[in-house]
């Protein structure tokens, strides 16, 4: 990942469109340019996350940050075609993640490390409002990121249609749905997890075939998004392992 830091550099990156994984400004910082900094951020989707000047200082290790760096992306998403086209074991269906609206890049990096290890085939993240591969990602996914195709699209919804179209059956993570461990999970799975406190947005919902809930006995009624992802990818991978044996 490569930073690009002040202002008129920031205004040519994100005018340009480059991918712009997230955009770092000083705490109280929005005199002259970097209101139009902040107008072409919020336009495009893109995280802001205000921090200490310190912060900038050392990442621009003593440049002239004028209270302002992008986070520029350096790691080669997948088309969507390319991710479809992705061959697979004859035993082992279509196994794709969706991502609406993570904006933690722990919790990216973490989801990106279970779907690794649970035999997914790529993970799909929408451009706007969300977390792309940062180094930070990298750092937390512990090199699962090097090996899990991540695919950034600018509609999730209208993905979807495509995906169903492909032959996926589309599965919401959410606690209104049916136990998953009741549900068949065995086939071209798209399984669809929300943002962090917000879920799923009620359009992605509504283009769900389904929606699939994990059983809790405890006080706390809610997961943390990589841990229900985490929890529901293992239940596809257990239940295909049952039926291959």
């Amino acid at each position: 990942m490569s930073d690009v830091f002040g202002r008129q550099p920031v205004l040519e990156a994100l005018r340009s469109g480059q991918e712009v994984n997230k955009l770092l400004v000083v705490r109280g910082q929005r005199q002259g340019s970097i209101r139009e900094i902040l107008a072409l951020a919020k336009d495009s989707g893109i995280v802001v996350q205000e921090v200490d000047r310190t912060v900038l200082d050392k990442i621009s290790d003593g440049g002239n940050h004028q209270g302002v760096l992008a986070q520029l992306a350096d790691v080669r998403y997948w088309s969507l075609e390319e991710l479809l086209a992705k061959p697979h074991a004859s035993d082992w269906p279509p196994f794709l993640v969706l991502l609406d609206g993570i904006q933690d890049p722990h919790n990216l990096g973490s989801i990106l490390r279970s779907a690794e290890a649970m035999g997914v085939d790529g993970v799909i993240i929408p451009q706007r409002r969300a977390v792309g591969v940062t180094g930070t990602v990298m750092k937390s996914s512990a090199g699962a990121a090097n090996y899990v195709p991540v695919c950034r699209v600018t509609n999730l919804p209208s993905t979807m249609d495509v995906l169903k179209k492909a032959g996926f059956w589309l599965v919401g993570a959410d606690m209104s749905g049916s136990t998953c461990y009741t549900q068949d999970l065995t086939g071209a799975i798209a399984l669809v997890i929300g943002g962090e406190g917000s879920g799923l947005s009620r359009l992605v919902q509504e283009k769900c075939d389904f929606l699939s809930s994990i059983p809790m006995r405890g006080q706390i009624n809610s997961l943390n998004a990589s841990v229900a992802a985490a929890l529901l990818m293992f239940e596809v991978t257990r239940q295909r392992s049952c039926m291959s044996k």
